[in-house]
């Protein structure tokens, strides 16, 4: 059974940072298509990034030159590395992840929210940014 569980959320001042983390069983992930996404209280789900099994990655528009996505297959663990966070970056954070077959790195622009086309997900980890 595929579980994938978050970490590493919590409460900073505007400017800080902050290193997501999601670790993944039940499965070996190397090939699949892994993304972050975040809900703001009373608003929809959105993307922020994904990462290919190549390494390719794709980011939106808000965590472009702030937010860094990467992954260690050998341990199925990957990563948001969030710096420069700002109040408006306070959510839930959730970690999916999606098996081989369809185009990760067009999740976050073509596929529709909540599930954006990713099979797999975290109960989430909340951030709060304060200003």
């Amino acid at each position: 059974q595929v579980q994938l569980v978050e970490s590493g959320g919590g409460s900073v001042q505007a400017g800080g940072s902050l290193r997501l983390s999601c670790t993944a069983s039940g499965y070996t992930f190397s090939s699949y298509c892994m993304g972050w996404f975040r809900q703001a209280p009373g608003k929809e789900r959105e993307g922020v990034a994904v990462i290919d099994s190549d390494g390719s990655t794709s980011y939106a528009d808000s965590a472009k030159g702030r937010f860094t996505i990467s992954q260690v297959n050998a341990n199925n663990i990957w990563y948001l590395q969030m710096n420069s966070l700002k109040p408006e970056d306070t959510a839930m954070y959730y970690c999916a992840a999606d098996p081989p077959g369809g185009s990760c790195l067009s999740r976050l622009s073509t596929f529709p929210p909540p599930f954006y086309g990713m099979d797999y997900w975290g109960k989430g980890t909340l951030v709060t940014i304060s200003s």
